[in-house]
């Protein structure tokens, strides 16, 4: 009969000689998840900043309603109260519009800040893992060679 190879024990072997750092890997998953806290941040900055805008041109906007609802003596003040709405309207969402603009500049540039950091960060953690596992692979290599002889 055929016998299969068991290969199990190759790779264990294989992967045991193998110089391994599970810190890299810790390393990059905290790394990781300090930029995704320092991201969603950014991000309910935003959105809290976002809401305060709406909910003030909101009120304002309600407040600007209630002068239209207010009983007038004269038909021709309904006309005027509603052209000084729509001023107002245009004028809020202009404002708000405005307001807007900056929180997503702000936060652009928040985010631009934080990749640009992030990348010098990921720079010298992969040079130095790289140096690390050459020096250990090298290490490696020549005790391989001395054994060897």
């Amino acid at each position: 009969m055929t016998k299969t190879t068991d290969f199990t024990k190759m790779f264990q072997d294989m992967m045991g000689n193998m110089p391994m750092d599970m810190t890299l890997f810790e390393n990059a998953f905290k790394s990781q998840a300090a930029m995704n806290e320092k991201l969603a941040k950014v991000a309910l900055e935003a959105v809290e900043n976002t809401v305060e805008v709406s909910t003030k041109w909101t009120k304002d906007t309600l407040a600007k309603v209630g002068d239209i609802t207010a009983a007038k003596k004269d038909p021709a003040d309904y006309s005027k109260a509603m052209t000084e709405f729509a001023s107002a309207q245009a004028d809020l969402m202009a404002e708000n519009l405005a307001a807007f603009a900056e929180i997503a500049k702000k936060m652009q540039n928040e985010t631009v800040e934080l990749m640009l950091s992030a990348s010098k960060d990921m720079g010298a953690e992969a040079t130095a893992a790289v140096k690390k596992a050459t020096d250990e692979v090298t290490k490696a290599a020549k005790k391989a060679t001395q054994t060897a002889k």
